[in-house]
């Protein structure tokens, strides 16, 4: 066995799809086969029921995924070690971050890291802060940002942004004319959320339920710009962060204070409790709890 045919191997087990993970490989897809059956030949059982249209894994697969997640994450840390130890101004951190997130800060903030550190590459992958939280457990990323409170027993966290929900309406809306809002005025309402996947779906039902009612949801979405376009269509409310006040075109869409209570949007930076933090990523974290 070589690390290429368990690198391979551990793609298509998460994808469970060889087009996708030949895609993320660069690699044709007859190459890709042919390198996890070579890996199935040399330890002589099956790894992956090919019998289904969509690939599952056989008890002896699960197993090799898993312990190969295990190796390939301990070979990354080694190399990472020895990059440090060689070169502290260089190597990689691989980030996990909501779309929305992403969106409102990360642009000034890479810009501001790289001036720093021009050698440093920085691979972002947009999850939902559920996936983030997950990803950065299973040590597949150096580091997320999710929305706060957080498992301090599985992750070590920095506090990064704090702000307030807002409710955002179309500008028509009989609500719109109001200086503030308690949650429980918005029971009869429409609700545009984001998809479940995303914490501040899961936060926005919670909200709904503590005030006395579980909300309508007329649709979800992914993207946070298209629940915009729905509300400036009048198709109905949101919440969001108080930053997206300032990307909205206000004529069509107001965004009014949401209090009795106030819902807080509390983020922060998580890694992976007692795996070993590159100089990157350090200097990473450091900026960001300096801003």
């Amino acid at each position: 066995m070589d690390i290429r045919q368990l690198t391979y191997f551990n793609e298509v087990a998460k994808f469970k799809s060889f087009t996708k993970a030949s895609n993320v490989l660069h690699l044709s897809q007859p190459t890709l086969s042919k390198m996890v059956r070579s890996l199935e030949d040399e330890l002589e059982m099956e790894l992956i029921d090919r019998s289904s249209r969509q690939i599952e894994l056989t008890e002896a697969g699960e197993i090799v995924y898993e312990q190969g997640q295990v190796i390939l994450e301990s070979l990354d840390h080694l190399s990472t070690h020895l990059y440090d130890l060689m070169n502290l101004k260089k190597g990689k951190i691989k980030i996990g971050i909501p779309p929305l997130i992403g969106f409102l800060f990360f642009p000034s903030i890479i810009k501001e890291f790289k001036t720093l550190y021009p050698d440093i590459q920085i691979q972002l992958n947009e999850y939902g802060a559920n996936k983030v939280e997950e990803e950065v457990r299973d040590g597949m990323l150096d580091l997320g940002v999710v929305v706060l409170p957080m498992d301090e027993e599985q992750f070590d966290v920095v506090p990064f942004i704090s702000e307030k929900h807002m409710l955002f309406v179309h500008h028509s809306h009989p609500l719109a004319e109001k200086d503030s809002v308690e949650m429980n005025e918005l029971y009869d309402e429409d609700f545009i959320l984001f998809s479940e996947d995303f914490a501040l779906h899961d936060k926005i039902i919670e909200e709904c339920r503590k005030a006395g009612f579980y909300p309508k949801v007329a649709y979800e979405s992914s993207q946070w710009d298209f629940i915009g376009e729905m509300i400036g269509q009048n198709l109905g409310i949101s919440i969001f962060p108080q930053s997206i006040s300032k990307k909205v075109d206000q004529e069509v869409v107001k965004s009014i204070p949401i209090v009795n209570p106030v819902v807080p949007w509390n983020l922060g930076i998580i890694t992976k409790k007692g795996r070993y933090e590159s100089f990157a990523v350090r200097e990473f974290k450091k900026m960001l709890h300096d801003r």
